[in-house]
């Protein structure tokens, strides 16, 4: 019992101090910590002056974690992000571009063209990048938080379904109340972080979420959500088995937020929306006829039994 008040003291305190820095944003925080915790790498769309780059550098600041930024833009190359030999003293020389870092912020990631997009692809999905015949190994702790604006469509490139794919989540932080913005305003003096959090502290978290107990018959309503999500009416393509596992080990980490040693359903169904949208490309009848993803797994969610 005592671990298990230890660890939620350390995430609470992370929650603490994010909220000093994104205020009225616990819901969000929540979930991308939860896809942190759990491995994975969060999209972020939404309009621009809603926090997104605030988050992301403060969450770099509180674990004292390094923190690169690329902004991505249309000239940008691969060798921007992954590095470049360059000719030095009669031989080349590795010189390791943004990408080797612990925070990637990765800012209008769809304003760069799709080959310079999917030099993440590998980063993302297997912790390494492989250049000029050389597999170099990424931080265990790499994460990367990227940045879109939804409703700019000049000079974007929509990402590719294998870039989507490799984001545990997607969401939205969206505008806060009046109150909340109101506190922002007197917010804006300089924020120390006094007792920063342990990176060893980080990977008891990413630990502990992986002994989360998740039950047969929770795996099998997972594999449920996501199986149906392939024949849903109006969608081209469904959710892989991706969908599955990260929805599974972000249920897992929500259930080490709530101090549970098992998953709930609740659990589960909370992040099935953030894990799964993201990845179901919609036909263009049913789009233009106001279906969208989000609609779709309310509506598999309430076809599906719950497990007893």
């Amino acid at each position: 019992m005592t671990e298990n008040n230890n660890l939620i003291t350390i995430y609470q305190n992370i929650v603490t101090y994010l909220e000093q820095f994104i205020t009225g944003q616990k819901p969000a925080i929540r979930k991308i910590l939860a896809a942190f915790i759990s491995g994975g790498h969060v999209l972020l769309e939404d309009l621009p002056g809603t926090g997104k780059t605030t988050l992301a550098k403060a969450l770099a600041q509180i674990l004292e974690m390094d923190f690169q930024r690329i902004q991505f833009t249309p000239d940008l190359l691969p060798s921007d992000i992954l590095g470049v030999s360059i000719y030095e003293q009669q031989k080349f020389h590795f010189h390791k571009g943004a990408i080797f870092t612990e925070i990637l912020l990765a800012d209008e990631i769809n304003r760069a063209s799709p080959r310079t997009q999917s030099a993440l692809l590998e980063a993302m999905g297997e912790q390494q990048v492989s250049i000029e015949g050389k597999t170099y190994k990424l931080n265990d702790l790499f994460f990367v938080i990227a940045t879109q604006n939804p409703i700019e469509f000049h000079g974007t490139y929509p990402l590719p379904e294998a870039q989507m794919d490799r984001f545990a989540i997607c969401l939205s932080l969206g505008y806060v109340s009046a109150e909340e913005e109101v506190a922002i305003l007197s917010n804006q003096a300089s924020k120390t972080i006094t007792n920063p959090i342990a990176k060893q502290d980080v990977y008891i978290l990413k630990q502990a979420a992986q002994k989360i107990r998740v039950s047969d018959e929770l795996k099998r309503y997972i594999v449920d959500i996501v199986r149906a999500t392939r024949t849903a009416n109006g969608v081209q393509m469904g959710a892989s088995p991706r969908a599955s596992i990260m929805l599974m080990k972000t249920a897992q980490a929500l259930a080490l937020f709530d101090g549970m040693e098992f998953v709930l359903p609740d659990h589960i169904q909370e992040m099935v929306i953030p894990v799964i949208a993201h990845r179901l490309k919609i036909d263009s009848q049913a789009h233009f006829s106001g279906i969208d993803s989000e609609n779709i797994l309310k509506d598999i969610l309430k076809t599906i039994d719950l497990p007893i």
